[in-house]
């Protein structure tokens, strides 16, 4: 095993710097560090100017993203000895602005979030506070709990190439979450939910490379939640144009 191993950091600082550039580091080569350690290394001992983003270091928190080699990676669970002999490229998640270093801006992520109503809806606010609980099945909980495990980390998103591109698309992971509610047995919030996820700008435009799904940490599938939201959206168009579609 070596010694070291080299890490070429991205970094920009866009208030004195015209364009983004590498800058080289070794760093001590440890068999049980991954790339968050090394960061944090660089950053307590060597330059601590370097800028990053991360909290819980146990793939919980999904702040520590980045491009690893070109891969979106936790760089928590990016171990240096799958990079062997290196360098390893630690780069801010494609397709997003850049902050700072590899720290990206999550304003659009954030709103298109909030665009889907992320959360339990129910008619009205009266019925809510006198039903008190809904209870569920074990069969109406798993109908839904794959998709419940997204931590935001936006990785399917560095991985899509539609995002890359086509700047209205609502993504991934977004769309994940809104199906995970419409598929939530307590949940009357469909309705309110359709206009943004069957759009153009929604499932639409997923062209199901299937990226998002392989570089999910959690493995929520992405994809496949978009597909079926795509075919619950074509049954119920179709239900439309019969005579008794609306009964």
């Amino acid at each position: 095993m070596p010694d070291t191993i080299t890490l070429e950091l991205f970094r920009y600082h866009p208030d004195r710097d015209e364009r983004p550039r590498f800058q080289a580091y070794e760093v001590p080569f440890r068999e049980d560090w991954v790339v968050l350690d090394a960061l944090n290394y660089l950053k307590d001992r060597v330059d601590g100017s370097l800028t990053y983003r991360w909290s819980c270091r146990m793939g919980v928190c999904g702040s520590c993203g980045m491009m690893v080699n070109g891969y979106p990676k936790l760089t928590c669970a990016a171990f240096l000895r799958d990079y062997l002999p290196g360098p390893i490229r630690v780069e801010p998640l494609s397709g997003f602005p850049v902050e700072r270093d590899m720290v990206v801006v999550l304003d659009d992520f954030m709103q298109k979030l909030s665009s889907v109503k992320p959360w339990i809806i129910r008619e009205t606010a009266a019925e809510t506070m006198a039903s008190g609980e809904y209870r569920q099945t074990p069969a109406q909980l798993a109908a839904f709990k794959q998709y419940s495990m997204c931590i935001n980390c936006m990785l399917c998103y560095a991985a899509c190439p539609v995002y890359q591109h086509e700047e209205q698309f609502v993504g991934p992971a977004v769309l994940a979450l809104a199906q995970r509610y419409n598929l939530d047995s307590r949940d009357q919030g469909n309705s309110q939910r359709y206009p943004v996820v069957w759009a153009d700008d929604g499932i639409w435009d997923c062209t199901f490379v299937g990226e998002c799904s392989a570089v999910c940490p959690k493995h929520v599938d992405p994809a496949g939640a978009i597909q079926q939201a795509k075919i619950q959206s074509t049954v119920g168009f179709m239900r439309s144009l019969l005579p008794f579609g609306n009964r």
